[in-house]
């Protein structure tokens, strides 16, 4: 491609950028793998490789919603541990079947996937009004939880485009709180979810080193932006953005 052919300061400056991009979608409601990966294939990385790089580069981009929302996070200690083992396994699952199946694998059922928490999320209200004759404390309530949570981290370190909205809507039908506690959650699951996957892929040695520093120092600044963004509006409207890169990734995945 042409692309791949422009010189190196340039091709590194884009990578920057679109990891500036990246964390700035990732800081508001997740998606930023559709502008990191795209990018990364136009430069000439194949896609394994790019899809493995986009992965490891976006890590830092979950930093400033963890710091943005860390008030949000405190009482939620003992939660984010419980959650921990799901989270963990879900993410060395996904890195394994990425590693040792076809590209292919999930290509059909993904959009179905993230399509289906969207909609979970968006009637989140309505289902948890339903439930609320459930005890939280219920085995059927805990369960869900972390399966959810183990199937939310596997797709995360398979692919991740759209991990925020699966973490978010699993979140939001089976917990009792706050969208920005909600998002202060996503975000600590995320870097967790990446961070493994990325250890995983760098130690396999998958990824393009000269872009993946560049999108490590992008979606640092662009995470610390998007939460700046997302903690200045209201509940309402960052509800209807998630939902909004919800739709929009799950059309995006089904092309």
């Amino acid at each position: 491609m042409f692309v791949a052919t422009i010189p190196l300061l340039l091709r590194l400056s884009i990578f920057l950028l679109a990891g500036v991009g990246a964390g700035v979608a990732n800081g508001i409601a997740g998606g930023g793998t559709f502008i990191s990966f795209p990018t990364l294939l136009a430069t000439g990385i194949p896609a394994l490789q790019a899809n493995m790089t986009a992965t490891v580069g976006v890590v830092p981009s979950f930093l400033g919603g963890i710091r943005g929302f860390r008030d949000e996070l405190r009482g939620h200690r003992d939660l984010v541990g419980s959650l921990m083992p799901s989270c963990l396994l879900g993410a060395a699952a996904g890195c394994a079947l990425l590693l040792t199946s076809s590209p292919g694998t999930f290509q059909s059922v993904v959009p179905w996937m993230v399509g289906a928490a969207t909609v979970l999320f968006a009637l989140a209200p309505w289902i948890t009004g339903r439930l609320s004759h459930i005890e939280r404390t219920h085995p059927g309530r805990r369960w869900s939880l972390l399966v959810g949570i183990f199937v939310a981290s596997a797709y995360g370190s398979y692919f991740g485009a759209g991990l925020g909205i699966l973490l978010l809507a699993v979140m939001a039908i089976s917990l009792p709180l706050s969208i920005h506690e909600l998002q202060g959650l996503r975000n600590v699951l995320s870097l967790v979810i990446n961070l493994l996957a990325a250890v995983v892929y760098v130690i396999r040695g998958h990824v393009a080193l000269d872009a993946v520093y560049m999108l490590l120092l992008g979606t640092l600044i662009g995470g610390w932006l998007g939460t700046l963004v997302i903690r200045r509006l209201s509940p309402t409207i960052v509800r209807v953005l998630v939902i909004a890169a919800g739709a929009v990734t799950t059309v995006r995945l089904a092309i």
